[in-house]
């Protein structure tokens, strides 16, 4: 796929900040085109659509943090369901030979983490919480357009992090915490959840270039494709918090908050994507200390620009 015009929603976001660079690298020739309406307007979104005739679109708005869908539930299914479904229905209608990539996540895969090994796109979707259950449920709807012909491909990210996460997600918020005591600006108690948690984790920069080199090679995959996105790493989160004190040179004394903890959590998360490597060429390529290096930097200039 070259010299296409790429509607992106969520373009502003976090994630997508970083696609720019990845679709420079990737596929240069291509435009991207930010929808601006909101989701849930389908209305908006079909005019939209319509209007910008877009070659595919990459879906990337939704509302991703855990403890954010869970306080909003009917937010979380309003944008992360019907959103997609009324953006999906928008493409067909108006653009039937476009891609849609739909951007779901491993969190659906849920309880089946329980099977304690590196999950592939066979294992069940059972989601245990509000984000998980909005993803699974828009990843079956995309598996049931695309049974009619709708020509999406299926995207399941693990966890991702990188520069300008906001401090929703446990990286970003031990990054800030550290940031801000070696400003002086907190004392010398950094606060979390529970620390004992495996999760797989990918710098967002690798995981765009996944993105842009799914794009690149839509037209080899087939309508439905199932791709995960995942390191196949485990990492402890008390290990993670562990490396990002060791490369700030702070030293704090660690109290678990009980508002950080999650009413359902599981111990391992990990994937697997060789389908992802095999189909489009893809591996992570940045080192996980360049990953919490860059984390850290982001949030301690954050910190910095509040004098």
């Amino acid at each position: 796929m070259s010299d296409r015009r790429i509607l992106v929603t969520g373009l502003s976001g976090f994630v997508g900040q970083h696609l720019a660079r990845a679709m420079q690298d990737v596929l240069p020739d291509s435009e991207l085109l930010p929808l601006t309406c909101d989701v849930t307007d389908a209305d908006a979104v079909q005019e939209a659509v319509a209007t910008l005739s877009p070659d595919a679109c990459l879906h990337l708005a939704a509302i991703s943090a855990i403890p954010v869908a869970r306080a909003a539930p009917d937010r979380a299914w309003a944008v992360n369901l019907q959103g997609t479904l009324n953006l999906a229905r928008a493409l067909h209608a108006e653009r039937p030979d476009a891609w849609f990539l739909h951007v779901s996540s491993g969190d659906a895969y849920g309880a089946s983490f329980k099977l304690e090994r590196p999950l592939d796109e066979d294992a069940p979707l059972a989601p245990i919480n509000t984000y998980g259950a909005t993803k699974a449920a828009a990843d079956m709807a995309m598996s049931a357009m695309a049974a009619e012909g709708f020509r999406v491909i299926r995207l399941r990210p693990f966890n991702h992090t990188g520069p300008g996460q906001a401090p929703d997600f446990a990286i970003p918020a031990f990054a800030r915490q550290i940031a801000l005591i070696r400003a002086g600006r907190q004392e010398p108690i950094l606060r979390t959840g529970s620390l004992t948690a495996f999760r797989d984790f990918l710098d967002v920069r690798d995981v765009c270039r996944a993105y842009a080199l799914c794009l690149r090679h839509a037209n080899g995959l087939a309508p439905g494709t199932i791709l995960n996105i995942a390191s196949g790493t485990a990492r402890r989160i008390g290990d993670v918090l562990q490396g990002l004190l060791a490369l700030s040179g702070v030293a704090v004394s660690i109290e678990t908050d009980p508002s950080r903890a999650r009413p359902t959590d599981i111990p391992l998360a990990i994937g697997n994507a060789g389908r992802l490597r095999d189909r489009v060429g893809w591996d992570p390529e940045i080192t996980w200390e360049q990953t919490l290096r860059d984390v850290l930097d982001d949030w301690t200039l954050r910190i910095a620009e509040l004098d």
